[in-house]
């Protein structure tokens, strides 16, 4: 299972970004997709995520800002940052909580790639 994030960039403060991450390969089934972030220098945090019925968790720091959402027939999670500050900077993770064919019982995680999002003051 492969997951493919996109969507990245350098924004200007208070600008917005919307992160796409697809999921696919011998997937059999997918419960949490969530995105991480790493900043320079800290460990890689919780920005949002959500499940295969729609509920969702976002980081205090990020609530009010960022929406998640889903495409479960798409295996698709989407992630939209609004009023963007400097420090949202930092490299956004994928993740996807799941089962694929090889391995029905037991469930896993996968991550994607990682793209950059860079806010400037």
């Amino acid at each position: 299972v492969q997951l493919q994030a996109s969507g990245g960039g350098l924004v200007q403060r208070e600008g917005s970004l919307r992160l796409s991450c697809i999921a696919s390969g011998s997937i059999f089934s997918i419960s949490t997709m969530g995105w991480f972030r790493q900043a320079p220098g800290k460990q890689r945090e919780l920005a949002a995520s959500i499940t295969s019925g729609g509920s969702t968790n976002y980081a205090d720091s990020v609530k009010g800002r960022f929406t998640i959402s889903r495409d479960n027939a798409k295996n698709t999670v989407y992630l939209q940052m609004n009023s963007l500050k400097p420090e949202d900077t930092a490299v956004y993770y994928c993740n996807a909580d799941g089962r694929d064919f090889r391995n029905m019982v037991i469930s896993q995680t996968w991550w994607g790639q990682g793209t950059q999002v860079t806010v400037s003051s």
